[in-house]
C-alpha cells in the first residue's frame, strides 16, 4: 500500500506574498511531495502550508520549508490576532495513507531532531509524540507565546526536546508534533467584538472555563486547584478574535476529533450560544483542508434522511454551513481526498 503522510506546518507569515512564495517553493522542490495549498491570514499574520508525499519525502519538505522560513522570518517586529512561538510555529504530520500514528511519531522527532541541529533551534514536541503528557496539548506547550518565551526556555521544566535552551530572537521556537487530521474551523459572528466571540468560545471548548464566585475570585477545591466549568464540545479548541479586514468577530475553532465533533455540530453550538447573547452566526470558513467525511457528515445532518448524492451532499453542507461567506469554497480544492 502506498504510504503518504500530510504535514501542515504553520508560519508566522500572512502578509508579504513574496515570503509565501519562497515558502512555497522551498516545498515544491522536494521530490516526490505535493504542495496542496498556502492559505494566508492577513489578521493573523499567520499562514497554513499544507503538503503530503511519502514519510522521508514529507520530512525533507518540512526541513526545507523551515530552513526557508526562519531566514526570512523576524519574529521582533511580528505582530498578529493568533496565539505563536515562533517564525516557524508548528510543525504536525499526519497519517493519511499505509501509515501508523506511532510511524508519524517517529517523524515528528526525526524532523525535530534534525531540524535543531541543523538550525540551533529550540523545539518542543506535542500532541502524540508528546515527551510528558504537560506536553500533549498545544496550548500548554505554546503558553506565554513568543514573547514569553525566553523566561520559559530558563525554566528547566520546559527544557525543549531537542536544540538548544537558549532564546533565539530572530526565529523563536518550533512545536513538531504527531496528530489526527485537525479540522482549523471558525464560526463568522454579526458582530465585531471579540469579548462576545471569545465567550462563545469559552462556552464550547472542551477545557471550558476558570469557575467564579459572585465576587469574581476563582473558585478552589482542597487541594487549592482552580475548578474549571467545562465546555460544551468534546475535542474542541477555541477563541475569540477580530477580523479587520472584515469587521467581524469569530470564533477560531480547532477540532481536533472530527469524527467526535463535525464542524456541523460546532456551527450549530455556536449558533445556539450567539442567539443567547443576542446575536447569530452568519457563516463559516474552513482553513486549509478537510477530510471529505467531514462535510459529508453535515450534508447528510441537513439532508434530514432525503437520499442525495456525494456531490449534492458536499453543497448542501458549503451552503447550511455558509463555508463561502468569507471566501470561495471550492471542493475540489478543499477536500483533501480530491486533492491527492
Amino acid at each position: 500500500m502506498e504510504q503518504i503522510v500530510e504535514c501542515v506546518p504553520n508560519i508566522s507569515e500572512g502578509r508579504r506574498q513574496e515570503v509565501l512564495d519562497a515558502v512555497a517553493e522551498s516545498v515544491r522542490r522536494v521530490a516526490d511531495v505535493a504542495l496542496l495549498g498556502v492559505e494566508p491570514d492577513k489578521d493573523y499574520n499567520r499562514a497554513v502550508i499544507t503538503f503530503v508525499g511519502p514519510p522521508q519525502s514529507v520530512v525533507r519538505a518540512a526541513r526545507e520549508l523551515t530552513r526557508a522560513a526562519v531566514s526570512l522570518i523576524d519574529m521582533q517586529t511580528h505582530k498578529g490576532e493568533h496565539p505563536r512561538m515562533g517564525a516557524v510555529d508548528v510543525v504536525p504530520f499526519i497519517p493519511v495513507r499505509g501509515v501508523t500514528m506511532e510511524d508519524c511519531v517517529a517523524l515528528a522527532r526525526q524532523y525535530a531532531a534534525e531540524t535543531a541541529a541543523d538550525l540551533h533551534l529550540p523545539v518542543y514536541l506535542y500532541e502524540y509524540a508528546a515527551t510528558s503528557p504537560q506536553r500533549r496539548n498545544l496550548a500548554d506547550v505554546r503558553k506565554g507565546e513568543y514573547e514569553g518565551l525566553e523566561e520559559k526556555l530558563a525554566d528547566p521544566a520546559w527544557k525543549p526536546d531537542a536544540g538548544p535552551a537558549t532564546f533565539n530572537p530572530r526565529s523563536g521556537a518550533i512545536i513538531a508534533g504527531a496528530r489526527k487530521f485537525l479540522i482549523a474551523y471558525n464560526v463568522n459572528l454579526n458582530t465585531p467584538d471579540p469579548k462576545l466571540a471569545h465567550e462563545i468560545a469559552l462556552r464550547i471548548r472542551e477545557s471550558g472555563r476558570v469557575q467564579k464566585n459572585a465576587q469574581g475570585n476563582t473558585v478552589r477545591n482542597a487541594q487549592g486547584e482552580a475548578m474549571k466549568i467545562a465546555g460544551t464540545l468534546k475535542a474542541v479548541k477555541a477563541m475569540g478574535v477580530y477580523l479587520e479586514r472584515h469587521n467581524i468577530a469569530q470564533v477560531s475553532i480547532n477540532l481536533v476529533d472530527y469524527e467526535l465533533t463535525p464542524p456541523h455540530v460546532a456551527f450549530e453550538e455556536v449558533q445556539r450560544q450567539a442567539q443567547s447573547l443576542g446575536h447569530r452566526a452568519t457563516g463559516s470558513e474552513i482553513v486549509g483542508l478537510t477530510p471529505l467525511e467531514a462535510l459529508l457528515m453535515a450534508g447528510r445532518h441537513y439532508a434530514s434522511g432525503e437520499a442525495l448524492s456525494e456531490p449534492e451532499l458536499v453543497n448542501l453542507a458549503v451552503e447550511k454551513l455558509g463555508l463561502s461567506e468569507l471566501e470561495p469554497f471550492e471542493p475540489k480544492s478543499k477536500i483533501i481526498e480530491y486533492r491527492i
